[in-house]
Order: structure tokens, then sequence, then C-alpha cells
């Protein structure tokens, strides 16, 4: 029998190494195939990987886990680790999602794993249940009233040629990893700049910004249309220009309603 996989995702790497140790003493079987510091991390290894638990800390810098969870959906697990905050928590509970609270409790984690291992080991394997958009919209906006107002990036600096320009981000269709560099495509032109997806993922506005592929952020104000592809995944077209941009199936849920 093939032994069951997970992904553990926490931005501290004590509580990590710790959640990582007490699930290897309940349920010595499971393999953590990938640990990950952010959720763009996690999505990323769990894209690769494909365990089928997913334990996503919910404050993580850049992309949290209810971010991930969207990215993820119904192909694992969802269990979400939290600090004890009554909200979120109760939330939780409404919609039974499986979470964990900080600092761990042995018997509470006990319990999400006896009903892990029932999911897993019936007879076919129910489907992993997906969330309610609703329930990650109000999550999401709990998390955003904890830690105030972000400052988001207005500008990117870029050298054309012996000059430098300031390309105000609103006017940029696109961001596309290029070797050691970035591809930035905006209405006036083209360009490299040193910042990696990772840092512009992490720093742009998520209302107008969306990354889409591990390679590629799109302005979401620019995108013409979205064709569904091989893979469950597919490609966005821009405004105004001829290229397509591909959408690795994580991200596709930007687009549902297209």
């Amino acid at each position: 029998m093939t032994p069951p996989t997970a992904l553990v995702a926490d931005d501290e790497p004590l509580l990590r190494e710790r959640l990582v140790a007490i699930l290897g003493r309940l349920w010595p079987e499971l393999q953590i195939v990938a640990t990950a510091r952010n959720g763009r991390e996690a999505v990323e290894l769990f894209d690769e990987l494909e365990p089928q638990i997913a334990f996503l800390d919910v404050h993580m810098p850049g992309m949290n886990g209810i971010e991930a969870a969207r990215c993820i959906g119904s192909r694992a697990e969802l269990v979400f680790v939290t600090a004890h905050e009554q909200y979120a928590v109760e939330a939780f509970r409404q919609e039974a999602i499986d979470y964990i609270v900080k600092p761990f409790d042995e018997e509470r984690l006990a319990e999400t794993v006896r009903r892990l291992r029932e999911r897993l080991q019936s007879a076919p394997a129910p489907a992993p249940a997906a969330l309610s958009t609703a329930t990650l919209d109000t999550l999401a906006e709990h998390l955003r009233g904890q830690l105030g107002p972000p400052q988001y990036l207005q500008w990117i600096k870029a050298s054309v040629g012996s000059t430098v320009r300031l390309i105000p981000v609103e006017q940029v269709a696109y961001f596309k990893s290029d070797t050691k560099y970035t591809l930035v495509v905006w209405e006036g032109g083209e360009a490299l700049i040193r910042k990696t997806i990772r840092e512009l993922a992490d720093a742009l506005d998520p209302a107008r910004f969306a990354q889409i592929h591990r390679a590629v952020i799109v302005n979401l104000m620019q995108v013409q249309q979205f064709n569904h592809g091989p893979h469950d995944g597919g490609e966005v077209l821009i405004k105004g220009r001829s290229e397509s941009l591909p959408v690795s199936r994580s991200f596709v849920h930007l687009f549902r309603q297209m």
C-alpha cells in the first residue's frame, strides 16, 4: 500500500519542524514530502509533488495560507494552522474545515490525524471537498483587517538604454521571468528588471495583479480572454498584443467567471 503524503507550510522554522515531528509520532507512515516557508512556495511544491494533504499556516508573508488554499482547491485534503483567533476558528468550525491551533496540542492534532486517515483509507477514497469561495473570502478579509492596509508597489524602475524609466504599475501588462532577469511589458515598451517574480508577487496589489504561472504575473485589467488548455491549464490573451501567456492549473480558478 502506498504511504500517504503531505506538505507542511509555515514561515516559522521551529513551529514547522515541531509540526513535522508531532506528525511523525502520531502517523509514522505519513511521508512529509516537502516543507514550505510561504504560500507561494507551497503551491509550487504542491504542483510538483502532488501530496494528498497540505498543512497550511494561515499567516505567512506574501501569499498566505488562505490564498494557497484557493490555488490547491480540491486536489488535496487541507488543514489550516492558526494562532488562537476566535473569529477564524469559528469560521473553520462552521464550514467543518480541519484546523489546528498554535501552540500545537497533540490530542487535538491526533483527532485531525484520525479524520484524515479515515478519509484516505475509505474505499474508494472520497474526493477532497473544495472550500467555498465565501468562506475563503471571509477568512481573507479577516486577515487583512488584522494586518492593516498593506503598502503595495506603485512604480517599476527599469533601465531602457542609457535612461532609467519610472513605470506606473497600472500601465504594466505583465511580468515574465527571463533567466536571471524579469521582463516587464507595459504600454510604452519592454525592459528587463532585476526583481524576481517571487519578489514582485509579494509586492504587487493582488486586486490588480495575479501570478498565473511560476514564471508569469499578469495585470488582470489587461486580460482580454482566457482559453482552457490541456492538463487543466490554459492561456490568457492580453489586450492589444498578439502573444499568449500560460496559466498553470493552480491559477485557473482566477478565470472561472470569464
